[in-house]
This record gives structure tokens, sequence and C-alpha cells, in this order.
């Protein structure tokens, strides 16, 4: 199945991200700290099972199949031609064939209906795209249930680059629905239509979850390629492309491919979040963020007392890099400086005797009293989202496309990259950034 046809399919299906503000509809902000922005957060799988793209194209072929029988007749000799050659690459199905699945996928996407009248068949892609709502503010524009300013109460928001399906318009407002959200936005802090069509196309992020124990990214799309890389269970890779029976995602070690036989393909889109959603997301994170500064400081008091009676090793201890005048966040990126240079070790947790990557950052925090899983994926959604590197502070968490890091300031950041680099700083920007999250 073609690419351009498995990205419509994925994209075709966002959602939007929602909040509030007083009496302005665009809101910007130089303080982009994210306790104030949601998790990224909406993933949609295709089909009820997760199906794979030879599964989805199979199906395409089969209503095709059936609805030629149904129309004209084939001579036995032809049926049995292409009954033989069961592998097909490159096939850009009819936009009759997907119309309504591709419908059923973005209502349950976002709670909205497209009609399938007001979709033409001469390019599926595009105007499907069309029919998407995509903020484009420097934070987010408000939701609000009339398309008025001073009457229409705010009932969400939508930030940048988040998309919401197009229901109507009313006078210069966009009536858009997505996630538990419905209501009207400016349209002039938005697009849709033709405007919509790119930007569409860049707001999705295809996601490939591991489904076995430890999965073999290889350097081709092969079982006989060289193996680049190992990545665990649930973890989670970025695609880069779709082919027949595999992907391309990116790693630590470069971009390779695994076999879809052991991923699970999903597209992630932000959601439209309520203002009750709002609140009790925030309320969460205060509470967590303050469980993390009691364990922080509980962590402290009885790594001193133990102090006292050990000798002290090669390395310093979490409450040494703790201090008033100085913020948890730095006294975690500190500490976690002194290890580079150790060993890199697949599935590891030791600071000094070899970890992985998501094991590094799991015992850098353990030493703070802080829990996190030890999977990269898992790390995305720990703690609250910060706006992009740019308003990360030391201590915060990097996600990466099967990979994390903590920041150190000034750009960088500590990380166990590979076995054969081990532990060690590298530039921030150095790949694409999925999430910046923070702790304390």
């Amino acid at each position: 199945m073609n690419k351009a046809f498995m990205r419509f399919a994925a994209l075709s299906m966002a959602t939007a991200v929602t909040f509030t503000t007083f009496d302005i509809d665009a809101y910007a902000s130089s303080n982009k700290v994210t306790s104030v922005l949601p998790q990224a957060g909406f993933t949609y799988a295709l089909g009820s099972n997760q199906v794979s793209l030879s599964g989805l194209q199979e199906t395409m072929e089969t209503e095709m199949a059936d609805s030629e029988e149904a129309t004209a007749s084939v001579s036995k000799s032809t049926a049995e031609v292409a009954e033989s050659d069961s592998t097909v690459t490159n096939v850009t199905p009819l936009a009759s064939t997907l119309t309504d699945s591709i419908l059923s996928d973005i209502q349950s996407a976002t709670g909205a209906a497209v009609k399938k009248e007001d979709v033409e068949e001469t390019d599926p892609e595009e105007e499907m795209f069309k029919t998407l709502v995509i903020a484009q503010v420097n934070n987010y524009v408000n939701v609000r249930d009339l398309p008025d300013e001073q009457e229409g109460e705010v009932v969400g928001k939508l930030y940048d680059k988040s998309v919401g399906t197009f229901i109507e318009e009313d006078d210069g407002w966009y009536k858009i629905k997505s996630g538990s959200v419905e209501g009207y936005v400016k349209g002039e802090y938005c697009v849709t239509g033709d405007d919509a069509v790119e930007l569409a196309r860049e707001v999705g992020t295809r996601i490939a979850t591991v489904t076995t124990t430890t999965l073999k990214v290889r350097g081709g799309p092969s079982l006989d390629a060289e193996v680049l890389g190992l990545v665990p269970i649930e973890d989670q890779l970025v695609v880069e492309e779709e082919l027949d029976g595999w992907v391309k995602v990116s790693i630590e070690e470069g971009d390779g491919y695994v076999s879809l036989d052991y991923v699970e393909l999903s597209t992630e889109f932000v959601k439209a979040e309520s203002k009750a959603e709002e609140e009790a997301r925030l309320a969460k994170e205060r509470a967590a963020r303050e469980a993390a500064q009691k364990a922080a400081a509980d962590a402290a008091k009885s790594s001193k007392s133990s102090s006292k009676s050990s000798k002290s090793s090669s390395y310093n201890d979490a409450s040494s890099y703790t201090t008033e005048s100085s913020s948890i966040g730095s006294a975690v990126a500190q500490f976690a400086l002194q290890f580079v240079g150790n060993p890199y070790v697949y599935g590891g947790t030791s600071l000094t005797n070899g970890t992985d990557c998501s094991g590094f950052v799991m015992s850098v925090y353990n030493n703070f009293g802080v829990s996190l899983p030890h999977s990269s994926g898992a790390d995305r959604s720990v703690g609250a989202a910060v706006d992009g590197i740019a308003n990360a502070q030391p201590g915060d968490i990097v996600c990466y496309s099967g990979h994390v890091a903590i920041y150190i300031g000034n750009g960088q950041i500590v990380h166990a990259s590979t076995a054969k680099t081990g532990i060690k700083v590298s530039d921030a920007g150095y790949r694409s950034i999925l999430a910046v999250r923070r702790i304390f």
C-alpha cells in the first residue's frame, strides 16, 4: 500500500487540544513551561486490533475485487493470474472503496461525523484534509460554546497545530468537534480547507509500539540485514516510512527497519481538553510534583544520615548536590553528570557497571526518591509537559524516538547513548525531540 494513502488513513483522524484564558481568544505567552500544557496524548490505532498495513491493504483489495465482480465478468485465466500474485506493493485504492472506512476512522477519533457526499472522489487524501481545522497560534485559541467573544463561554483550548473536525462556519467562527469538546473557534486563528492540506500532513506523529520482548532494528527491510540496535517491549519509535511488511524507524544508532509482525502502528495527536479535564490534570500534576519534592527531601536526609557511617565512594550521593540555593532539577543534572564515561548495557540499570538510556534516567531519579518506568516511551507521560527545549530546565527529561535523556542546561543533555559511546553529553537538538517532561 502506498505511503500517501497510509498517511491519509492515519492523519485523517486528527483531534484537537483546548484550554482557557480570560478575555482574549488567542493567547501567546513568552513563558511556555508546560505545567499549563496538556500531555500529548491522543493515540488512534488502525482498527480495533491494531491491524497492520498489509492487513489493511488486503481488506481494501478484497473490497475492490468484490466490487469488480459485481459489475463485470472476468475471464478465468485472468482471475487466476491475479489471484496467484499475493504481493502488491503499490496499490492506490479507488476513493469509492475507501470513503466509508476513512469516515468511520475520523468519527472514532474526533467524535464528529463527516458526510460521505462532502468528500470528492478525485483525491481522497486532499479532500479529507480539507475537513480539518488546525490551530495556528503562538500558544492557544479558546473554544467557546457560542460564536461570540462576549457571550460565548470558554469550554476549552485549541493549542498550536492541534486539530479538530470542521462542522460548520458561522460569521467568521468555525464550529469544531474534538475529543469531549464541541464549540466555536475564531477562524482567524485557524486554517481549514485548502490551507489545511499541507499542514495536516505534519501535525500527526506516526508511532510504532514494540510488542515483542526485544525488537531487533535492522539496517534494511529484511531479516537477513544487520542488526543496528535493540529496543525493549512497549517502547515507542517514530515511523519515518511505511513499506510492505516493514517500517523505517529512528533509534539512537540511526535509522533502521522493523517488521510489522513485532510492532503496533498508531498515530498520535493532541486531543481537545475540556475545562474540567484541564483542572483535573493540573491538580494531578501538582500532587505528583509535591510528592516528588517530598520524596527528594526524604532521600537527601536518608543519604546524609547513612553517609556518616559508611566510607565514601568515588561518586557523590544525591544529597551532596541538593542545596537550598539550587533547584532539585539542577541537583539531578549535576548528580547525573558524574557518571559520564561509564558503559551502556542494554537492559541495565547500574550507573556504574552499565545501563541503557531509560535505565539511566530511572536510576538517577531513584536517588532522589522518584520512581520512573524503565521505558523511554513511558517516560513521555511522566511529570508535566514542557513547551519545547527552549523552555527546558536542568533535570528535565528529554524524549526522543526510542531514547531518553536528562537535560543539563545550555542546550545539552546527558544520556546513556549506545554500546560504543556509553554515558555521554550531547547537544539536545542532535535528534528530533518528541517531548520534554518536568518532574520537579
